[in-house]
């Protein structure tokens, strides 16, 4: 009958902060949640989302989805992903702010059941409270399963890092002299991280224009 909640529904603990828990109890646990927005599975430990702030979170990421968003429009055979769940092991169920993968011929898939599969090419996270995670075993997750560009906007320390897997390492990527920092996966992915940092989203998407330009 609809709206019962069934007994084996109400068996099933929730979610908290520090659990420890496998992927597939991860999973039955989320389900059992409809009202979580957010919630990760890293290194096997849960970590739940808190409220966001506009200025240290909505407004940095709204940047990034634009960004993306532009060079998803004006490039073929990449999907753009917006708080998607990724499953990439056994210990690992992120909920990367923004990802960009190959949809045909990359490393990941989509699974049955709609889920990301596997590790996306490019994956964002803004650690605007959650530095401690995204820079380290966040990080390690990602490196470990073959995320090939790894960004994370430092939106307290105004600064900007992009990390790309070379040899089973994160080597820090540099700006240009120009400050543009260009993607060595995706052809034409450029970000003026100034004008990023700087809030002017204009210059951001004309840099962007610019590369894809280039890169054609």
């Amino acid at each position: 009958m609809k709206g019962e909640i069934s007994q084996s529904t109400l068996m099933i603990p929730f979610l908290e902060n520090g659990d420890r828990l496998t992927r597939p109890e991860f999973e039955t646990r989320y389900n059992n949640m409809p009202h979580l927005k957010k919630a990760e599975l890293i290194e096997g430990i849960v970590y739940m989302g808190s409220p966001l702030r506009i200025n240290q979170h909505g407004q940095p990421h709204a940047y990034i989805i634009t960004w993306l968003g532009n060079y998803k429009a004006l490039t073929p055979n990449v999907q753009l992903g917006d708080n998607c769940t990724v499953r990439l092991d056994p210990d690992n169920e992120p909920q990367p702010d923004a990802l960009l993968r190959i949809d045909r011929g990359g490393q990941s898939i989509i699974g049955e059941d709609g889920y990301v599969e596997g590790a996306p090419e490019l994956i964002v996270e803004i650690a605007a409270s959650t530095v401690s995670i995204d820079l380290h075993d966040k990080l390690k997750a990602y490196r470990r399963n073959g995320v090939q560009e790894y960004l994370v906007w430092r939106v307290y320390d105004n600064e900007f890092d992009w990390f790309r897997l070379k040899k089973g390492k994160y080597i820090k990527l540099q700006p240009d002299n120009e400050g543009i920092i260009k993607s060595e996966i995706y052809p034409g992915l450029w970000l003026d991280i100034n004008s990023l940092l700087g809030g002017d989203l204009s210059k951001v998407l004309e840099v962007l224009q610019q590369g894809i330009t280039a890169s054609h």
